[in-house]
């Protein structure tokens, strides 16, 4: 069996397939270029992250291919049915990212809330010659303790951000298009665990009102989940940090909401124009802004790495 890692797979994964006796061609092929080099390799096994996409027409000409695996958690870059249709296994790796996507989204929630995205900035610029100027603008902070959390979904990466949330000391509300209830557990580093039972609302008003931080973990939608309406009913002075998708969130709405004030600051991770995000946001001082790396830490390469090479090993074994 042959697996070409498209968009890369960390060495323990990589190591997990090679003591199966699975060769790994770690080529990095242009889009353009994938069906040819998938056709002259004979390659079984393709593993993308969101670089490259599947779609059917790459489905169709690539008879050798008998499992498609994502690293990560959404799976748009795929035709999925198509290809289940067409009687090839996709995997991927749901649950193995989300801590690092959830402290991310805190990464930006602190950098937002004590203007470190801002004094980053001008620190190097203005630092030797405002330096009391910016220490008096950078005052007006705020603790995230006792603020109230909204979480817009409940999948993997929602319950890692809830679970921050209550860590730290914060009340949390999460909307989801159905209530639903789930049972969350703190593990802490003595062996002690603590459960929570949180009950979602799908009532966006009501989630709405009197939420601080909103962090949006959904998949990829087809319409604005906060669009102007949305934002004329948030509480005045909120904070928003978007690390799902470009496009769930209407990001020239977001802009005229920074600059009435309503909106004290926000965070994006994605990009409706992602890779060449608007220029109007990468200037916006108020924005804290990051490349979409919401699971590109060391530790969630490696647990996807691992969990796609035991999914790969698993289905080997099944065909054979």
């Amino acid at each position: 069996m042959k697996v070409l890692a498209n968009d890369g797979i960390s060495k323990a994964g990589e190591q997990a397939l090679k003591d199966a006796g699975i060769e790994v061609l770690d080529n990095r092929v242009a889009q353009d270029h994938v069906i040819s080099f998938i056709n002259e390799n004979n390659v079984d096994v393709l593993l993308v992250r969101s670089a490259t996409k599947v779609r059917q027409d790459l489905i169709d000409a690539c008879p050798s291919l008998k499992i498609i695996g994502r690293g990560g958690i959404g799976m748009d870059n795929i035709d999925v049915e198509y290809a289940i249709d067409k009687g090839i296994y996709i995997i991927n790796t749901p649950t193995a990212s989300s801590k690092s996507v959830a402290e991310l989204v805190f990464a930006h929630f602190f950098s937002l809330a004590r203007f470190l995205h801002e004094s980053n900035r001008l620190m190097p610029l203005e630092g030797e010659t405002h330096f009391n100027a910016m220490k008096k603008s950078f005052s007006k902070a705020y603790e995230l303790s006792g603020k109230t959390l909204g979480v817009i979904g409940f999948g993997s990466i929602g319950q890692e951000v809830v679970k921050m949330g209550i860590s730290l000391g914060m009340n949390v509300k999460v909307l989801t298009r159905k209530p639903k209830t789930k049972v969350l557990t703190l593990e802490f580093f003595d062996g002690q665990t603590v459960n929570f039972e949180i009950t979602s609302t799908n009532d966006m008003d009501e989630f709405l009102k009197d939420t601080d931080f909103i962090s949006l973990n959904t998949p990829k939608t087809n319409e604005y989940i906060i669009d102007t309406p949305q934002f004329e009913k948030m509480k005045d002075g909120v904070y928003i940090v978007n690390t799902a998708r470009g496009g769930v969130m209407n990001e020239v709405s977001l802009i005229d909401f920074i600059e009435s004030g309503k909106v004290a600051g926000a965070a994006l991770d994605v990009f409706e124009k992602e890779p060449t995000p608007e220029v109007l946001l990468l200037m916006n001082p108020s924005l804290s802004l990051s490349p979409h790396v919401g699971g590109n830490t060391v530790d969630a390469q490696e647990k996807i790495g691992l969990e796609l090479a035991e999914q790969i090993i698993k289905i080997k074994e099944t065909i054979n």
